[in-house]
């Protein structure tokens, strides 16, 4: 097995930190070394389960571009009643789908949800075992987002078809994602805690800024800085604000809340006048960005 020395781009190892996954990283440090991906399980002593879960978290993360079957979408087919008629007849695997469906979300399908679930297995291709674990994510992402009522056919359908886009099509793939997932929700309600947002979900437009900083892997202390000092400058929470602040600091190298302190010492010992990391100019950017705004 190679043990060739590695340099990992800060981006690739905010990626592996984000999915917490001690095999996902494994797997991504054999391969780097220029292993053979076929003796893998071999080599890192994975079971098939294992290593196909971690192969999932690679590709899904853009780390790893193995051959895979690619979902080439086009125009999606039209099921007519018939169609849905002869399924519910003649497919016993048909009856069982759409019985755990209704079972799940219980209710009854009518005819034209009906068509839906038997895209779902004829055009897309998932298994019923990835099937069953879609619509569950999808009831489960409901009540992360305080959202009582179960999800509707078509939000299934739109996120079956996301799925199918990142090729999610396996057990493993739907486990890994789904895995990737329960914990950035973990993270996004840490994050929540921080700007003090209590009985409510993020806004769409909130979970985007929320996503990219957790991407970035800004450390707490770091995000409860920015916030006190958004809340001090601007009244209150204001996320394209905060988000300034956040994407000035990384530019200027500051990683942690001692890396700030330091800058802003360093600055306030420079001859009046001179260029610091955090000017007057600056600050007066980001008050006409709010101005603005």
């Amino acid at each position: 097995m190679n043990n060739a020395e590695l340099t990992i781009a800060q981006k690739d190892l905010q990626k592996l930190l984000a999915c917490a996954h001690g095999d996902t990283a494994l797997l991504y440090l054999y391969l780097r070394s220029g292993n053979d991906p076929e003796l893998a399980g071999k080599e890192l002593h994975m079971t098939e389960a294992r290593l196909s879960c971690a192969s999932a978290n690679l590709r899904q993360l853009g780390l790893w571009q193995a051959e895979k079957k690619t979902f080439c979408p086009g125009e999606r087919p039209q099921y007519s009643e018939d169609d849905v008629a002869s399924a519910m007849d003649q497919d016993r695997d048909f009856q069982t789908l759409y019985g755990e469906i209704q079972r799940v979300l219980g209710r009854t399908l009518n005819t034209d949800e009906l068509k839906i679930v038997l895209g779902f297995d004829r055009y897309l291709g998932l298994t019923h075992d990835v099937i069953s674990l879609l619509v569950g994510y999808c009831i489960e992402r409901n009540r992360r987002r305080s959202i009582t009522r179960n999800p509707s056919l078509r939000t299934i359908e739109k996120e079956a078809y996301a799925w199918a886009e990142q090729g999610i099509d396996t057990m493993e793939e739907a486990i890994a994602f789904i895995g990737r997932e329960s914990i950035r929700y973990s993270r996004l309600g840490q994050l929540m805690e921080v700007v003090q947002i209590r009985g409510r979900s993020l806004t769409t437009p909130e979970e985007k800024y929320a996503d990219r900083w957790l991407e970035a892997g800004y450390p707490k202390e770091l995000l409860k800085e920015a916030y006190q000092r958004t809340c001090l400058n601007t009244g209150g929470m204001n996320w394209k604000y905060m988000d300034t602040v956040l994407t000035r600091w990384q530019k200027a190298g500051f990683a942690t809340l001692q890396q700030v302190k330091d800058g802003e010492k360093k600055k306030a010992s420079m001859p009046k006048g001179a260029s610091g990391v955090l000017g007057d100019a600056e600050r007066e950017a980001m008050r006409k960005m709010m101005e603005e705004g």
